[in-house]
């Protein structure tokens, strides 16, 4: 916009008429006739080359099939565009994506900590505690502590540390090699399951022990059943005798 002139020829300029306003950046890709490029490489519905097509035979065979152009691949020279039902393909690919952040879970580190000149029970302890973790998904970051005169055998935690990887080698490996920080040795042992998968499992162990318990609880049912059954009819009293139960049945009385 211009404004009135103070002088003979002088105009001045009221704000930025040649300022742009910017526009958001669309993450959708450009379909049907928003596709402004004169050939593309097309692919059909089932994935088949069609090759290099004028965009106006493309649409054609989009409206005919009753399909979508989509432009898949837009840096490529051509762009490739593909034929498909779009409004499907946005409904499956969000359906996955919220499947795959149901089933996503954060990678947890937990620290277990041990002495260089730990006992042999307490290493079983602390070492059935990294299984579970490990069996869990998680992360386990081994922190071995020395003190005094320990810090002169750094030997000892390192043996020590690979004698625990060896140990549960089946349910994790080695992500951090051992290394020493200060008065610490530390190395970091990774799940050979992901989470999800240790989850799955867990669920399905869970599964088996619910429907084991009841079956045991059915065979007990059965088996009090039984024996109530047994002692009734151990405890019906005998029908007594009379005179006519001694007589013979084919005499006439």
């Amino acid at each position: 916009m211009l404004g009135p002139p103070h002088a003979a020829g002088a105009f001045f300029v009221v704000g930025h008429p040649f300022q742009r306003m910017e526009e958001p950046i669309s993450t959708e890709p450009r379909i049907n006739e928003r596709i402004h490029v004169n050939e593309v490489r097309l692919v059909g519905p089932n994935g088949e080359q069609v090759g290099i097509v004028r965009i106006d035979d493309a649409l054609r065979l989009a409206r005919e099939a009753d399909l979508d152009l989509v432009e898949v691949a837009p840096m490529a020279r051509p762009p490739v565009a593909k034929l498909m039902d779009y409004g499907k393909f946005k409904y499956e690919s969000a359906q996955k994506a919220r499947e795959s952040r149901r089933n996503q879970a954060n990678t947890v580190i937990k620290e277990m900590k041990l002495r260089p000149k730990i006992d042999s029970h307490d290493y079983e302890t602390k070492k059935g505690h990294v299984v579970r973790f490990l069996r869990g998904g998680d992360k386990v970051k081994i922190t071995i502590m020395f003190r005094g005169r320990e810090q002169s055998r750094p030997e000892l935690g390192f043996n020590l540390l690979k004698k625990l990887a060896n140990d549960v080698a089946e349910d994790g490996t080695i992500e951090s090699q051992p290394r020493q920080d200060g008065r610490n040795m530390l190395m970091v042992l990774a799940p050979t399951r992901k989470k999800a998968e240790a989850r799955e499992q867990e669920k399905a162990d869970k599964a088996d022990k619910a429907a084991q318990r009841q079956a045991d609880a059915e065979a007990e049912a059965r088996e009090q059943a039984e024996m109530r059954a047994a002692h009734q009819a151990k405890a019906e009293p005998k029908k007594k005798r009379g005179p006519a139960d001694n007589l013979d049945p084919d005499i006439d009385v």
